[in-house]
């Protein structure tokens, strides 16, 4: 069996640190790559080596395919983590990194082809005897083909982008006066974002939770759930908040989820981790949506209630060895929820907030974990997604999640930009949501209600907190040592040079000013 010694992993952000930590835990050693918009970026200072790959926008450096695989050449990697997003689910290049010689750290091309793209994904759902939400069960591609399938189907129905993934290439029809513009709309968004303008139809479920399954399967047969996520809190198809368990899945209705999340993966002979997402009813019925092929944003929620690290159950079946746990071994214990926390003004239509992070104070405590990947003196801009951390807590119960995410909360300090902590903050003081009465309607509900009126209490709260942050410089003492810098750094831009760098302290001393 291969033995992984190095890995490059193909991202950036709070999701690249995370993967960086793992591979320190087990001894791997770790290889960052960064566009000249992060060449001070949390990832880049914490890996073991750190590489350029380009300039700022995306397309010419996280994207690049022969850009990272030369870098995994030079700097002698013999694996690469994708992380989410980016390339992660991006079959070819799953494959250009296997016919490189490497280990590739996620599920095999053939099945993320299979099940990444949700047409496909759907006919081996509905082939392993998976509830599968009424819909076409091929492409629609003009306008005659759309109005057949709605009116055969029911309006309202949701063209989706069968490549695609976050809230992209999907619109809602209510009618057929609005079907040729969204039709138009989401196929032209499709292609631009993911390469492909191919669509298909769903019916619309109104008042549903959105319940996903996490899975793990390795190359011997073996395959097990690690329970279910609450992903209903969501903006435009995008999640916000995430919790584990969901308030309303007992342990028979988790069984039975579980039980066909698994085989679909099984049908698929998928491997690595995974996600199957469910749509569920009042009644409790459940629906397949789609599979993610990855590591998800939420998965710290998973870790927390079942003790598992998903990642390094990734590097075991990377490395051809058997899952170190089995079903029976896999418990839910207490509740974890997360929020999101990104750089929006949600005063603001939730409109992009770029800047400078002048101070930085993050929460702590019991049952508290923070994923970030912001500093003082860090930059957010234009170019990446807006989420800067992931606040992750764990108590006994969902009462007592809840009660310290309020308290983590209200402890999170950023001042420069402006962040979406004020809106955690309201929906976890809504009765509806303490109660668990939540579908993936509650944000556009909850923000009908004229929440925007808690815009005075939220700046007389930063008005008390001022000079608390201004007190604060965790973030300083973070980088001027310890954890975040262990080994190596890059020097103008050629590769890794070792402890104590010039450039690494010149680097510090930038980020804090």
């Amino acid at each position: 069996m291969p033995k992984i010694s190095k890995i490059l992993i193909a991202n950036r952000g709070e999701i690249a640190l995370r993967i960086v930590r793992a591979c320190a835990e087990v001894g791997i050693t770790s290889v960052a790559v960064f566009s000249d918009a992060d060449r001070t970026a949390l990832h880049v200072r914490a890996a073991d080596e750190a590489y350029p790959i380009g300039p700022a926008p995306s397309r010419d450096s996280y994207l690049r395919v022969d850009k990272i695989l030369e870098v995994a050449r030079k700097s002698g990697a013999d694996a690469i983590h994708p992380g989410y997003g980016f390339l992660a689910e991006n079959a070819d290049f799953a494959q250009a990194v296997i016919d490189a010689g490497l280990i590739w750290i996620g599920p095999p091309p053939a099945a993320m082809r299979l099940l990444g793209d949700k047409l496909t994904a759907r006919h081996t759902a509905q082939a392993a005897g998976v509830p599968t939400v009424p819909g076409s069960d091929v492409a629609v591609d003009d306008l005659d083909q759309a109005v057949a399938a709605a009116e055969r189907i029911g309006y309202p129905v949701l063209i989706k982008a069968s490549a695609g993934g976050g809230g992209k290439g999907m619109r809602v029809v209510r009618s057929k006066d609005e079907l040729e513009a969204a039709l138009r709309t989401a196929q032209s968004e499709a292609q631009s974002s993911f390469g492909s303008g191919v669509v298909y139809f769903e019916k619309y479920l109104e008042h549903v939770r959105h319940v996903e399954i996490q899975i793990l399967a390795d190359s011997h047969g073996n395959a097990v759930h690690l329970g279910e996520r609450e992903c209903s809190i969501q903006r435009r198809h995008q999640k916000l908040i995430e919790e584990s368990p969901s308030p309303v899945v007992d342990a028979d209705l988790r069984a039975r989820m579980g039980s066909v999340a698994v085989a679909a993966a099984l049908a698929a002979h998928y491997t690595s981790a995974g996600t199957v997402e469910f749509l569920l009813d009042k009644d409790r019925n459940f629906y397949f949506l789609e599979v993610n092929t990855r590591l998800q944003v939420e998965h710290p929620v998973t870790e927390w209630v079942t003790g598992i690290d998903i990642v390094l159950e990734q590097f075991r079946v990377a490395e051809g060895k058997p899952l170190s746990i089995t079903q029976d071994d896999v418990e839910v214990r207490g509740h974890a929820i997360e929020c999101r926390i990104a750089a929006e003004d949600p005063f603001n239509n939730f409109a992009p907030s770029l800047g400078t992070i002048a101070s930085l104070a993050e929460p702590g405590g019991p049952g508290v974990r923070v994923d970030s990947s912001m500093y003082r003196g860090g930059k957010v801009s234009i170019y990446y997604d807006p989420m800067i951390a992931k606040l992750i807590v764990w108590a006994p119960t969902r009462e007592h999640a809840m009660t310290r995410m309020r308290r983590a909360l209200e402890e999170y300090g950023v001042r420069g930009i402006q962040t979406n902590i004020p809106f955690h903050l309201a929906v976890l003081g809504d009765a509806a949501f303490q109660e668990g009465r939540i579908d993936t309607g509650f944000v556009e509900e909850f923000m009908a209600t004229g929440w925007l009126t808690q815009k005075d209490a939220h700046d007389k709260e930063l008005e008390r907190t001022a000079a608390y942050l201004g007190a604060l410089v965790v973030d300083q003492k973070r980088l001027a040592g310890g954890a975040l810098g262990r080994q190596s750094q890059p020097v103008n831009g050629t590769g890794p040079v070792h402890d104590g760098s010039k450039w690494r302290v010149a680097g510090r001393r930038e980020a804090m000013r």
